[in-house]
């Protein structure tokens, strides 16, 4: 088991690694200059190039992607000067003479727009993603059993081809589009009767009451997000329901004079549920990447809506620092669910 553990970490390692190499390269040959938001458009030749060495973009670029890799390592040696200590953000210091060997925070570099560092502007956009993921798996898990559950109990019948008709057209559906179609017919044309705006986040600037909770923003960019998991989640739950209810100890418990709902609930969707489980357990990441075009209709102030904006003004460091931290993220959870299929099923290890 110990060796499998080992074997996942390594594999995450190699798989983020090859994540900021591609990123790196990929942003670095994008056309424009980020020294052009910085300087502006008076700047004269001399300012243009203090800044570009202050950047180290003068640098050669394999000497630009060696410091970053630097950067972004926990254990580095670094001089031991208050300037150093300032930028890397300590946790632990053992001097080595003029340098250090140090525990650090990943240093993600500060960002072209604001000067300010990337890992407190992703920090402050997490949270409005997290809840907004965690809002749309709950709502995707709960209709999608629901409406599983009722579309094979009533397998072949109307109510059975209008839910798995709707799930085909959800799944098929790009999610931005819908975003759009949802904003516009909830938050514009029957505003008046549903009282929910276009666009909005979870704080809101109050003039008056300063910062005030406005829970019902998230309705539509978590429902949103929430259909294609949920269409999915029907269609799991339906097939896997259809599977258990064939099986010969259904058939006995039934005989046995055991009630419909026990034998719904307790006999046949409590064994159905091990795919759904196995599904939601890895959407967590995937739904934080997926809701970037969503935040960014909805105007939704997450992680999504503030990368596509640094996209926007050419903020390399954002974009970079929030890519890698969705790739984090991914192989994080990847190795989680890989460990607990090995604690569950020993067959798992010895892939």
């Amino acid at each position: 088991m110990l060796q499998f553990i080992i074997n996942r970490f390594l594999y995450g390692l190699l798989v983020i690694w090859g994540v900021i190499t591609v990123v790196f390269m990929l942003f670095h040959a994008l056309p424009g200059d980020p020294v052009d938001l910085m300087s502006g458009q008076h700047a004269d030749l001399e300012t243009r190039e203090l800044i570009r060495h202050e950047l180290g973009l003068d640098d050669p670029l394999i000497v630009q992607y060696g410091r970053y890799i630097g950067d972004l390592l926990p254990i580095s040696i670094e001089k031991n000067t208050p300037e150093a200590q300032k930028k890397y953000d300590y946790l632990k210091l053992i001097p080595l003479g003029g340098s250090a060997l140090v525990l650090k925070y990943p240093y993600l570099r500060k960002s072209f727009q604001t000067n300010k560092r990337v890992d407190e502007i992703l920090i402050e956009s997490i949270p409005g993603t997290f809840w907004l993921s965690l809002a749309a798996i709950i709502i995707a898990t709960t209709f999608g059993i629901l409406l599983g559950v009722t579309a094979a109990v009533n397998f072949g019948s109307k109510i059975d081809h209008f839910i798995v008709g709707g799930s085909v057209v959800f799944i098929s559906m790009p999610s931005f589009v819908l975003a759009i179609v949802m904003a516009i017919t909830f938050g514009y044309y029957l505003a008046d009767f549903t009282h929910l705006n276009m666009t909005g986040s979870l704080w809101m600037n109050d003039p008056l009451r300063g910062r005030v909770l406005h829970l019902e923003n998230l309705i539509l960019p978590a429902f949103t997000l929430a259909t294609r998991p949920l269409a999915i989640i029907i269609q799991l739950t339906r097939s896997s329901m259809l599977d258990i209810m064939s099986q010969d100890y259904i058939r006995t418990a039934k005989a046995k004079g055991a009630g419909f709902l026990r034998v719904i609930f307790m006999h046949t969707l409590r064994n159905a549920l091990n795919p759904v489980i196995t599904a939601v357990s890895g959407w967590l990441a995937t739904m934080m990447a997926g809701a970037f075009f969503i935040e960014y209709i909805f105007k939704w102030k997450g992680l999504g809506f503030k990368t596509i904006q640094a996209v926007e003004y050419l903020d390399l460091p954002v974009v970079m620092g929030s890519t890698i931290l969705i790739a984090f993220g991914f192989v994080v959870v990847n190795i989680f669910v890989d460990i607990l299929y090995a604690v569950v099923d020993p067959k798992v290890r010895l892939h």
